[in-house]
């Protein structure tokens, strides 16, 4: 099912985890001309957007006001009869107290089609994400969605507050954290058990997920004494007590840490993925940009040649995949290095050259140049041509070490390093950093240099290994965790058992 002009999505994200958004709002955040996005969507969940596509916020900010609904609505039906496209993005369901409906219902009365693709509401997701399941064979048959924070220009409210406290099930409050002392009053005072199980979800299944736990009657004094605020969820009933045999969200090993990823854009998803997995809250602020350099007359060159190299060297997953590139550019493949003596400077590259088709015939324990020149050692290179392809701004210790053995070595700069522009907003969420992540010099060398004195001083540095960490310490920082294995599992290694004491 693909998307269509004039058509307005009511989409839903999701409560927050990016994992919860649905194969379809991805299909159709990709294809649309243009997306209205509320406050409270997943982190990236614009990401796979087209970069031409029209990206407008229309949610509301704190302290200020909010975009009036019939604007909104106005702007859905401009779009699409100018024959756009067009995703209405929404956290949650967009009919689950997301005014999907009253959207929809603008949309029909202005003759404009619509669709609604549904979303993972946080009655459900959040509840789950905090061990609390909404109903269970011995605690709770029937669950209620209320809201817990009405439209204020209603004359009176349309919660009959009797018949919640009857309700033989779980209540479960959106939006119910500033009226918490007053909706819990009402219903004790409609006959609800002051002492029944209730539990607060703050930012439910985001990194950040706080749960407290008391009862009815103590929630509103619990709730402040930790300092729970909005977005929130109440959830009220017996099954809250079954939280302390489910919780697991707030069990993973990184749960409530903020972790900051480094790494080129391009390379930095995968980490920052396993992180988040991990519990982690992953501020991404790539510090360099790879700027392939694969049209070159020294790279035009040396694919011209590959098949007289003796041996070729890759340094990096980034440099396998850009002499792939060169190749396929050149009408080669894989073939062109049957004759060659293949080395990998890790095992990260060396996965990258078996997804194209090449097995590395060296892949060194430690993964730096300097152990590369070693398990080199027994390869007959003396008056052979050696090619070592690499990032523009490598160290020289590979070439210089195969030239001293008598090789005749092209050293061809597939790509170059450069700073990446820090986003501000990232910048800002990094001072609270728990942990600072360093794959490479330079890393540290352009973000160090972009953030001068906001660099986030508290944060334990984590560096991939002994020449990023010498690099680290060069820019006046402290290194406080350094992987033994110099790739990202071994980074990843260091830093959980960092978290873990």
């Amino acid at each position: 099912m693909s998307i269509r002009p004039g058509v307005v999505y009511l989409v839903g994200a999701g409560p927050g985890d990016p994992g919860l958004m649905t194969a379809r709002s991805l299909e159709l955040i990709a294809a649309a001309d243009v997306v209205y996005y509320d406050r409270l969507i997943p982190p990236g969940a614009l990401d796979g957007a087209r970069g031409d596509a029209e990206l407008v916020y229309v949610g509301k900010r704190p302290g200020a006001p909010a975009m009036p609904q019939e604007e909104i609505g106005a702007r859905l039906v401009e779009a699409a009869r100018a024959g756009r496209s067009v995703v209405r993005l929404k956290g949650g369901d967009p009919f689950v107290f997301g005014r999907g409906g009253e959207e929809g219902e603008a949309l029909r009365a202005a003759g404009v089609e619509f669709e609604v693709v549904p979303g993972v509401t946080a009655g459900v997701a959040a509840s789950a994400y905090a061990g609390i399941p909404v109903t269970h064979r011995d605690d709770a048959s029937a669950v209620a969605f209320v809201t817990g924070h009405e439209d204020p220009e209603k004359a009176e409210t349309a919660l009959d507050w009797d018949a919640l406290a009857a309700f033989p099930g779980t209540l479960v409050f959106y939006m119910g954290v500033k009226r918490l002392g007053e909706n819990a009053a009402a219903l004790i005072g409609a006959g609800r058990d002051p002492e029944q199980p209730a539990a607060a979800i703050e930012r439910g299944t985001w990194s950040g997920q706080r749960t407290v736990t008391a009862t009815l009657g103590t929630l509103a004094a619990a709730v402040e004494r930790e300092a729970i605020g909005a977005p929130a969820l109440i959830v009220i009933g017996d099954v809250a007590a079954r939280r302390e045999g489910l919780e697991w969200l707030e069990r993973r090993p990184l749960h409530g840490r903020t972790v900051v990823v480094t790494r080129a854009r391009a390379q930095a998803s995968g980490l920052a993925a396993t992180l988040r997995g991990l519990g982690a809250r992953v501020v991404e602020l790539p510090a360099i940009r790879i700027e392939p350099r694969i049209e070159s007359a020294e790279v035009r060159a040396a694919v011209a040649a590959v098949g007289e190299y003796a041996l070729v060297c890759l340094t990096s997953p980034n440099g396998v995949d850009l002499l792939f590139e060169a190749l396929a550019a050149a009408g080669r493949d894989a073939r062109a290095l049957a004759g060659a003596t293949v080395a990998a400077i890790g095992p990260g590259t060396a996965r990258v050259l078996a997804r194209h088709g090449i097995v590395a015939d060296v892949v060194p324990e430690r993964f730096v140049a300097e152990a590369l020149v070693e398990a080199l050692a027994g390869v007959a290179i003396e008056g052979r041509r050696v090619l070592v392809a690499r990032a523009a701004e490598a160290r020289d210790v590979l070439p210089d070490a195969l030239r001293e053995r008598g090789a005749s070595v092209d050293v061809v700069a597939l790509y170059e390093t450069v700073r990446e522009a820090p986003d501000q907003d990232a910048v800002a969420a990094a001072q609270a950093a728990d942990y600072v992540t360093f794959t490479s010099s330079s890393t540290v060398r352009n973000l160090t240099e972009a953030l001068g004195d906001r660099f986030p001083g508290s944060a334990r540095i984590v560096s991939i290994g002994p020449i990023t960490s010498a690099t680290v310490r060069e820019a006046g920082l402290e290194v406080a965790v350094e992987a033994e294995r110099y790739d990202v599992e071994g980074l990843l290694g260091a830093l959980l058992a960092d978290a873990a004491r």
